[in-house]
């Protein structure tokens, strides 16, 4: 028997609660461990490889160029090679020959320090010598008394002191083996290890192709297309980089040997070497190398003008290379961020002590370029990258969320360098509001946060009141284009809405209003802030427009719409919730409201039912169906093109309604 109890309405979407890490978890943390102990343990194994591996990257271009030369795979490889030998031999050459010249004029310079600081022993540096002295004399004194104090009362008064025993050690005699190892072990070692580089590049550089087909298969076999390009744009990127920065290093290193020349500190080429190769260490690299130049030059000058010469040349010549020559030329070409370098630098350093942090940077390099397009890989580039997280519609939606409209509009600036505003409405602050509104159907946003979210993205519309919506000229275009990643490029970037309409004297008398479009915000919460986007964008195409809230269209209220002027209608609509029931009669009554009056209806989120089954079009009845506000600002061009310039009369008799303009390509 049927009663008149109300039907309790259903709980709202609860989100489930974070999964507690499982076996998968463990596995992974667990492999982790196990890769991170094999590099360490396994080191004088992997250290030759991975400087194989970057070798080949830098002598890649060299044997594509041979090649281009017809001068064969195998004697490409071979020549690149030796080349490559040759130069590591010469450098070896270099710093055997300056270390030794060192080495025999040390006990010169010696003296020469010894003269500055007896010299300095007799200013403030003595006086303070001195103080410390008389304290540290002080506490040795109380420290014996207290010594001798303890050891009476151990001995006791009758204690017999122990005589002290003579030993002596004696050496033994060193072999002729032992000795030849310890002679020549220091050289055969790095020799050893040079020696196997040079094998494994030439195996790399021999089978590239091959190595790179098991790479595809191993990461990227499902497309085979994206994966193929992936590698070798990251290849020949990567070889770019690398020859760069060695050019740029190699180039720092002759500047400051020549600069050391000048200032006549001994043995300039070691140190311009030296400051070459510790340039590679991020950050700090270049003015470690600066240590030893800095001391020799105290120890050969009696006075301090070397010093401060030699200061002032690795204080100019690193930020010179390093923030501005080095930007000019390949820009941030290695893509990490400051804080993953410096990790990156301390973890490879823990791992291979100084040879790791020689490679921290170009090994982190190739793992970032590796992540940004290889999909299984993308934890890397998140990690160590220095691209944003967030991608711009996430990040707009946690600054909104989070109540932070300032950082939202510094994000909006720098989309805005390279985009028009109607491209950043539509695929950034639209699709945030989306989130929004998909979040609050869920029932995890809160009013509060909702109102927040509308009132922050309304004032930050009205901050864009005075930007044009111009598709901005941007230098280097081309350039930025091909460092981004697949992601990136994928990433849709729509010209500004093209033409402006006509004066308002060449316009029938309806369109010559200060507001002839009227902009009604669907019954969504955030759904009127989409309506402010639209009428703004109207705005600067020369149609003024108002906003009207949901509310005034209402049965209630929808007979006192002021619609004076009114020439067209758009309706804004984030979500309808698959019921389009109140939409249809929402636009018969304002079809009773505005007769003959075009209504569109703007579904900005382009998966909606509406927009691939005409018959709920026709059953809706709204005559244009758009899904961005670009398509609606250039519709409501069109139709007033259309009143100024009537079309032909058409074959059949009766209107063409439920027009669905096609989503932008």
């Amino acid at each position: 028997m049927p009663t008149d109890e109300a039907v309790a309405p259903p709980p709202p979407a609860q989100v489930p609660p974070p999964l507690v890490p499982g076996l998968r978890g463990l596995l992974t943390l667990a492999v982790g461990v196990v890769l991170v102990a094999a590099l360490y343990f396994g080191r004088e194994v992997f250290i030759p490889l991975v400087l194989a591996v970057l070798l080949s990257f830098v002598l890649g271009p060299v044997v594509n160029l041979l090649r281009r030369i017809k001068l064969g795979r195998v004697p490409s490889v071979i020549v690149a090679v030796l080349l490559a030998l040759a130069v590591i031999g010469g450098f070896g050459a270099i710093i055997g020959t300056q270390v030794a010249g060192l080495a025999g004029n040390l006990p010169q310079y010696q003296a020469t320090v010894q003269k500055k600081f007896a010299g300095l022993q007799q200013g403030w540096l003595g006086e303070a010598s001195r103080v410390v002295q008389k304290f540290s004399h002080q506490v040795h004194d109380v420290t014996q008394k207290a010594d001798a104090a303890g050891t009476s009362a151990a001995t006791g008064p009758a204690g017999d002191t122990p005589k002290a025993q003579l030993v002596r050690v004696q050496e033994p005699e060193v072999s002729p083996l032992a000795l030849a190892e310890k002679v020549l072990g220091p050289i055969f070692e790095p020799l050893t290890t040079v020696g196997i580089v040079l094998v494994v590049v030439v195996f790399l550089l021999l089978q590239r192709e091959d190595l790179r087909n098991r790479m595809i298969r191993l990461f990227g076999s499902g497309d085979l297309h994206r994966t193929t390009v992936a590698m070798d744009d990251a290849a020949r990127r990567l070889g770019t980089y690398f020859l760069a920065q060695l050019g740029m290093n190699a180039t720092f290193g002759v500047i400051i040997g020549v600069g050391l020349w000048f200032i006549g500190v001994p043995n300039p080429l070691l140190w311009g070497v030296f400051s070459a190769l510790m340039r590679f260490v991020p950050y700090v690299g270049a003015f470690i190398s600066a240590v030893f130049p800095l001391t020799l030059a105290a120890a050969v000058d009696p006075g301090w003008t070397m010093v401060i010469a030699t200061a002032a040349l690795f204080l100019v010549a690193e930020p010179l290379f390093g923030q501005v020559i080095e930007p000019l030329l390949y820009g941030h070409s290695t893509g990490l961020s400051p804080f993953a370098v410096i990790v990156s630098t301390l973890f490879w350093g823990f791992l291979w002590g100084p040879i790791g942090l020689i490679l921290a940077t170009p090994f982190t390099v190739c793992l970032v370029v590796l992540g940004r397009h290889v999909d299984s890989l993308e934890f890397l580039d998140i990690m160590l990258g220095d691209r944003p997280p967030l991608t711009p519609v996430e990040n707009f939606y946690q600054r909104m969320l989070a109540g932070d409209p300032d950082e939202a509009q510094e994000q909006a600036e720098l989309l805005l360098k390279e985009r028009s505003l109607s491209s950043y409405y539509d695929e950034v602050a639209l699709k945030a509001l989306q989130l929004a509104a998909n979040d609050y159907q869920r029932g995890v946003l809160r009013d509060e946060q909702l109102d927040t979210i509308r009132r922050l993205t309304q004032s930050l519309v009205r901050e864009f009141a005075k930007r044009p919506d111009e598709t901005p000229e941007t230098e280097g275009s081309e350039k930025a284009g091909s460092e981004a990643s697949l992601a990136e490029k994928e990433h849709p970037k729509n010209e500004a809405v093209p033409g402006q309409a006509p004066e308002p004297d060449a316009r029938p008398p309806v369109w010559r209003g200060e507001a002839p479009v009227l902009c009604i915000a669907g019954r969504g919460p955030l759904d009127e802030a989409a309506a402010s986007m639209l009428a703004q964008l109207l705005g600067k195409h020369g149609l003024g427009a108002r906003v009207v809230p949901h509310q005034d269209v209402s049965r209630e209220n929808v007979r006192g719409l002021d619609v004076q002027g009114v020439a067209m209608v758009c309706i804004s609509y984030l979500d309808i919730s698959g019921n389009p029931a109140h939409l249809r009669y929402l636009l018969q009554r304002l079809q009773e409201k505005l007769p003959g009056k075009p209504l569109l209806v703007g579904l900005w989120p382009a998966e909606d039912a509406i927009l691939t089954n005409q018959a709920l079009r026709r059953q809706v009845g709204a005559d244009y169906y758009v899904v961005s506000l670009r398509q609606a600002v250039e519709t409501c061009l069109e139709a007033l093109r259309k009143e100024i310039t009537p079309a032909p009369p058409a074959a059949t008799t009766g209107p063409t309604r439920a027009k669905a303009v096609p989503a932008p390509t």
